[in-house]
């Protein structure tokens, strides 16, 4: 059952063995973690931990203490290992957190009740954070700068050999376990004279077949490279034939995947549901490869990397360039865009969907600035990926008053002379700021997966 917090107990650190007082800035925090808001928009999340969660059940770990320890943990950059550890031994973060004298939840429960607070509940956390630190006079919303960044998925570099792979890998899988689990009272009346005879072809895992297929196609590609003329076309000849016998084994994998799906709806057994379900996700996702192989190789079409998917496991990631140096030139992940006001706060950021120009993002990063802070900023500074005459315009009509957009490309020597001015070099340190933070955001990101 859903709880909110534990009793407050004011005496806690007064029967502590020592004497013990809180640092400032962890009084500080802790007052702005008190915001009633907070707790609202987090409990709205938890409550969903059950179809009548805030009816029935034992008592759970209170909204309050989960907020804060996820908060610490973000802080301190812990795994969730490690934060039930140090929780459990120091009167300090047991007080912070409004544990008390009680028993700290397992890591498992910290992973699972900290997975429920959706990405909405933490933006909206972060915008009472902002408004937080206006209020108090941390920030006052004047200088404004922006950055985006490029988080990777883990993904092995995508070719269009190893997503079929991939693909026939996952669904054999699910098939052969599968096999195990359909019942012969399900097969249709045409099989069920001969199980034996039926069960063979249909939960065949063509996984090995697969692989090495696979395997001449990387080991044929990197010699036709070496090859010229006409022994180059017959390699590639040979090449389209690997790949066109792959893609066949791929769709034989997808027909057999269609077959078995309804037989394990009627079996009806959790495990047999599980089953399917794993196969109506991936089932797109193979069709949507093969189309793409098929286009690519055999058509010889170039795909949008819009209309393209490089990976089967991490569907959402995309392929992203920005102009970077070789190795660097592609990009496999998330661009995410960041806003930063003075006083240190990260007052927005945003997931981006496929590779969006920077240039897009500055009315966005305006109207949300203006949404939280009353006033506009009067200095806003980017790099020069995010300048143009219409991005300047709207600054200047929202009422900027110092613009600091390093202009790309040739310059007139009237624009020298306007970026050579003391403000503007000021603001463009300001700028550089911005990189250190998003290294900071993403450091404390990589503990996230550790448990």
């Amino acid at each position: 059952m859903l709880i909110i917090a534990y009793p407050r107990d004011a005496d806690f650190l007064a029967r502590a063995p020592f004497e013990y007082q809180p640092e400032v800035e962890l009084v500080i925090i802790d007052l702005l973690l008190d915001d009633e808001r907070m707790l609202l928009y987090a409990a709205s999340d938890l409550a969903r931990s059950a179809p009548r969660a805030l009816e029935t059940g034992r008592r759970a770990t209170p909204v309050e203490v989960t907020l804060r320890l996820a908060c610490l943990r973000r802080l301190m950059g812990w795994s969730y290992r490690q934060l039930e550890s140090e929780v459990a031994g120091s009167v300090k973060w047991r007080w912070f957190c409004r544990i008390y004298d009680r028993r700290v939840p397992d890591h498992s429960t910290l992973r699972e009740r900290e997975a429920l607070l959706t990405s909405t509940t933490l933006h909206t956390l972060n915008d009472l954070t902002v408004q937080l630190g206006a209020k108090t006079g941390v920030t006052r919303g004047e200088k404004l700068r922006t950055d985006g960044s490029v988080v990777e998925t883990h993904i092995h570099y995508p070719t269009d050999s190893g997503l079929l792979l991939d693909g026939v890998r996952v669904v054999g899988r699910a098939l052969g376990r599968a096999r195990a689990v359909i019942d012969g009272r399900t097969a249709p009346a045409q099989y069920i004279r001969d199980w034996v005879r039926w069960k063979k072809p249909l939960f065949r895992n063509r996984t090995r077949q697969a692989r090495r297929l696979a395997r001449q196609i990387g080991a044929h590609n990197r010699q036709r490279k070496r090859k010229k003329g006409q022994k180059a076309a017959i390699s590639q000849k040979k090449m389209h034939h690997l790949y066109r016998t792959l893609i066949d084994i791929a769709q034989a994998t997808v027909a057999q995947a269609q077959q078995v799906q309804p037989l394990l709806m009627q079996t009806g057994s959790r495990e047999a549901l599980a089953l399917a379900t794993t196969l109506e996700h991936y089932l797109p996702l193979r069709e949507q490869v093969i189309g793409q192989s098929a286009r690519r190789v055999l058509q010889g079409e170039a795909v949008p990397a819009t209309e393209k998917i490089v990976s089967v496991f991490e569907p959402h990631t995309a392929i992203i360039r920005r102009g970077k140096s070789a190795p660097r030139e592609t990009e496999f992940g998330r661009k995410v865009w960041y806003s930063e006001v003075d006083g240190g706060l990260v007052s927005e950021y945003r997931l981006l969907t496929g590779n969006p120009p920077d240039a897009d993002q500055w009315p966005l990063c305006l109207e949300y600035h203006q949404a939280l802070f009353d006033p506009e900023p009067k200095t806003a500074t980017a790099d020069r990926g995010v300048y143009t005459p219409a991005n300047e315009d709207c600054a200047k009509q929202a009422g900027v008053a110092e613009i600091a957009w390093p202009k790309p490309g040739a310059k007139t020597p009237a624009r020298r002379e306007h970026e050579a001015q003391p403000w503007f070099k000021a603001a463009l340190r300001f700028r550089a700021g911005v990189e250190g933070r998003i290294s900071v955001l993403r450091g404390a990101r990589a503990g996230c997966g550790d448990v």
